[in-house]
């Protein structure tokens, strides 16, 4: 069957039935397409791409693991529109002279005395459309909050998110996410193919004899995942230039970072992440860093 809305319910009743799924990407499926997009060429596009061993099968998740996207999938939106609504606030006012530091305490503390100055040149209309989306940000900061403690409740019951928090840089959000994407580690034949379906490995474009490997791509791979482990590495190397590397893996980070930027080691330390997320919950095994001798 194609990748579509209501993929997972109906793979699960079909598996259920005795039956074996391949799900495969609608962006895969295209290409074997004949003629214009009818139900029938549809149909004949999928079953020819379904006997091509290139046209690999998308994930299936159960239903615990699709409820725990959903929350995931739910607070990313949430974070998008929070992020949206503070920064046209921000906008808006500085567009009259009122520029207001980063954080969210600093935007709702300037907001009070922006609002409650009845002299200033803001426009009563305007000012209580401020007023609303002031209100409005408050509700979203809310909603993200009761989320947060759902996701928290959620990854604290979860074994697995608790081996993977042991992880450099991997937080209860990024081990959730980690856990969600490679929990079905039968999809991947190693662990460069779970780190590339990330998104953290480097693409290629190769012709002639001649590799030529790029950057990492910014439209392919989970990109929400890959945004979150970046920034979680860069947390860490932050950490690193403070103190002394402890582990192997630190001098590691360590060493990249003075050859090629911080940058270049936050992706090269997700990727390590991500690998080594792969072999923990393929060979079902905990994290052990390899510290340095005393």
């Amino acid at each position: 069957m194609e990748a579509c809305g209501g993929t997972h319910y109906w793979a699960r009743y079909a598996i259920e039935h005795g039956h074996k799924v391949k799900s495969m990407s609608a962006r895969r499926v295209k290409a074997f397409r004949q003629g214009q997009k009818t139900d029938a060429n549809d149909a004949a596009a999928i079953a020819i791409a379904a006997l091509q061993p290139q046209v690999k099968s998308t994930r299936l998740l159960s239903i615990e693991n699709q409820c725990q996207q959903g929350l995931v999938r739910i607070r990313e939106l949430l974070v998008t529109q929070k992020v949206a609504t503070a920064k046209q606030i921000r906008d808006l006012l500085l567009d009259f002279g009122f520029p207001i530091p980063k954080g969210d305490s600093a935007l709702f503390g300037a907001l009070s005395e922006i609002l409650e100055d009845a002299e200033n040149s803001l426009g009563m209309d305007f000012r209580m459309a401020i007023e609303s989306q002031r209100k409005h940000l408050n509700q979203l900061l809310a909603r993200l909050a009761d989320i947060d403690a759902r996701l928290a409740t959620q990854i604290k019951a979860d074994e697995t998110c608790q081996r993977l928090q042991k992880l450099e840089g991997i937080g209860p959000v990024n081990a959730i996410a980690l856990k969600l994407t490679l929990n079905t580690v039968e999809h991947f034949r190693n662990s460069r193919e779970a780190a590339a379906c990330v998104g953290v490995t480097p693409i290629q474009h190769s012709s002639g004899g001649k590799d030529k490997i790029g950057s990492i791509s910014k439209s392919s791979g989970c990109k929400g995942l890959r945004s979150t482990l970046f920034e979680g590495s860069m947390a860490v190397i932050r950490q690193l230039d403070k103190r002394e590397a402890r582990t192997t893996k630190e001098v590691w980070v360590k060493d990249i970072v003075a050859r090629r930027g911080k940058k270049v080691a936050a992706i090269a330390l997700a990727n390590k992440n991500v690998r080594t997320a792969y072999a923990m919950l393929k060979n079902g095994t905990d994290y052990q860093p390899s510290m340095l001798a005393a």
